[in-house]
């Protein structure tokens, strides 16, 4: 009776705590790997626990709750304050309710906006951390699934693997199962079925989707783990899951069924690996219609049609391949030594710029690119680029010649090719910036002076009070010094942390950062989300370093107003220094 006693007291225990906190047990992530734990139930229950998990929870309801309090028990509680993200507030000087006064309609309208941007480096590391970081949704959207949507979609956009998976990780209680499948395929179409795998094996929630759920048991397969595996297929079975031909294929690697299975399917990456990979001879064609997540799975596991065994008089087949190359499905270097395989006259190559015209296009790409290998002069090798340039813009498919242009470029001197070339020849060469962490020091230009050590090496309040005030009074010395926009970025921004500067300093130079209208009622409304998205408009695709010093003054400024000095400090790093 005693035993029966106790177990009654666990059982009201654990029932008065689940009562208010279902939803923090129904989001508990489940380790589906250790299927072990999952299996054997937990019957060593800890009464002394539960009883302080009481105690803890009568605390917090009793607290005096407030309207404003975005952190609130009922809150807390409520779904819809769910945080979704990859980074901590603090981390970027931000709070989790930089979005509380946000119109909702306006975040969509500028996020519509800012996606069809070709977005800079410099714009997207601003975007990430508008959109990844731990924070509430703005009012009004879809009860946060529409924002997380936002979030999800964008990460997908930007094919950053590293962030999708470290945004999966950390994100493994909400409907992740989009971007999951897109990390899944991504990689085994590009054939990393291992980093596939890994994280199917480092993800603990519990999946509701039978494709993910298809991987899994794959997975399980390839590492050898088949009694798993058939624990696994077996629960999806007796929940209702129907699919003939993984059924056929997983019978086959599990060893159940003898013969080769020949039958393919194109209804997804999985499916399509499993028809290659269960294919005792394996032979596939693309085409015009192929999808390209077929190209992408042929072009990285070395299975397209050998270049030498490619029909010339295949018109069709050259188109598609081109195509190919301009979705980046195909080699550019691949279609480059096909268009070598034409066979020309010494005649024709040496007319090529009068006779392209009068070719197909594809066999004039190929007239030209012969024709460019043969010559020495750089004026001439600029000139068949851009007609060659020319013809794949005409096709929609300029994309099929972009990396081995800029190659080709490299190699020319810039000096080299004449005035009506140097736009062109600017436009298509691929710059490989490499970042400057060393700069110089000269303290008679203020922005170039070791107050930048200040934003650089974070040394105290005081040594930067000290020698702002000692530049300035060199500063005023000099009669003909003129302040400039970034001199003026960085007195503002050492003002605006707290360096006093001496009263017969302070009118040396006039503040007028003109920040824009709508940045300005934001900055009053403390919109800091809608301000960090209008800033990724602004930026756009340019980097940091080409703004204009005006551009740069009022986005400082703005950063200053709503205390950002973190993402300030990383601008002013950027862009102030005098590199070498």
């Amino acid at each position: 009776m005693k035993i029966l006693k106790s177990l009654n007291r666990i059982f009201l225990l654990l029932s008065f705590v689940l009562l208010f906190n279902i939803s923090s047990f129904s989001n508990e992530p489940v380790d589906i790997w250790n299927l072990d734990n999952n299996i054997e139930d937990n019957t060593d229950l800890d009464v002394q626990s539960l009883e302080q998990d009481e105690i803890t929870l009568n605390k917090t309801i009793s607290k005096k709750k407030k309207d404003d309090d975005i952190l609130n028990f009922e809150n807390l509680e409520n779904p819809k304050t769910t945080l979704v993200g990859l980074y901590d507030p603090q981390e970027n000087n931000l709070t989790i309710d930089m979005w509380k006064y946000s119109d909702s309609d306006q975040v969509k309208n500028l996020i519509k906006k800012i996606e069809k941007i070709n977005l800079s480096g410099d714009a997207i590391e601003i975007l990430n951390i508008a959109l990844l970081t731990n924070a509430y949704p703005p009012k009004n959207l879809n009860e946060n699934q529409e924002f997380t949507n936002f979030k999800i979609n964008y990460l997908i956009k930007r094919e950053d693997m590293k962030l999708i998976k470290s945004f999966l990780l950390k994100n493994e209680t909400i409907n992740n199962n989009k971007v999951v499948e897109f990390y899944l395929d991504y990689h085994l179409k590009n054939g990393k079925l291992g980093e596939s795998c890994k994280l199917i094996s480092q993800l603990k929630f519990k999946s509701t989707n039978d494709y993910i759920d298809k991987f899994k048991i794959y997975c399980l397969i390839k590492l050898k783990k088949n009694e798993e595996a058939q624990i696994y297929f077996d629960l999806k079975k007796e929940q209702g899951f129907k699919d003939k031909f993984f059924e056929s294929k997983f019978n086959y690697l599990m060893g159940y069924s003898g013969k080769s299975i020949e039958e393919i399917s194109e209804k997804n990456v999985l499916d399509f690996h499993l028809s290659h990979v269960t294919s005792g001879n394996f032979n596939y064609t693309a085409n015009e219609k192929t999808p390209k997540f077929i190209w992408k799975y042929l072009s990285s596991n070395n299975l397209l049609e050998n270049i030498k065994e490619i029909d010339l008089e295949d018109e069709k087949k050259i188109i598609t391949l081109e195509k190919a190359t301009h979705e980046k499905n195909y080699s550019e270097k691949e279609l480059l030594q096909l268009y070598k395989r034409f066979d020309f006259s010494l005649s024709q190559l040496l007319d090529a710029n009068n006779l392209y015209n009068k070719l197909p296009n594809f066999q004039a790409r190929a007239l030209l690119y012969q024709r460019l290998l043969l010559s020495d002069e750089p004026i001439n090798k600029v000139n068949l680029a851009m007609k060659m340039k020319s013809l794949f813009k005409k096709d929609n498919i300029e994309n099929a010649f972009v990396i081995e242009l800029s190659n080709i470029l490299k190699e020319i001197e810039f000096d080299d090719i004449s005035s009506s070339q140097t736009t062109f020849y600017e436009k298509n060469i691929i710059s490989e910036k490499k970042i400057q962490k060393t700069y110089n020091i000269n303290n008679k230009i203020i922005h170039q002076s070791k107050l930048i050590d200040y934003f650089v090496k974070d040394y105290s309040i005081d040594k930067a009070t000290k020698d702002t005030n000692d530049i300035l009074k060199k500063v005023k010395a000099n009669k003909n010094y003129i302040f400039s926009n970034k001199d003026k970025i960085m007195l503002d921004s050492l003002i605006y942390d707290g360096v006093d500067i001496q009263k017969k300093y302070a009118n040396l130079y006039e503040r007028n950062p003109n920040i824009p209208t709508d940045l300005q009622v934001y900055i009053n409304n403390e919109d800091v989300g809608m301000i960090l998205l209008r800033l990724v408009e602004i930026i756009g695709e340019d980097n940091l370093e080409d703004l204009g010093t005006e551009t740069l003054y009022f986005i400082t400024t703005t950063l200053n107003e709503i205390n950002l000095d973190k993402l300030r400090n990383n601008i002013l790093i950027k862009t102030l220094p005098l590199k070498v």
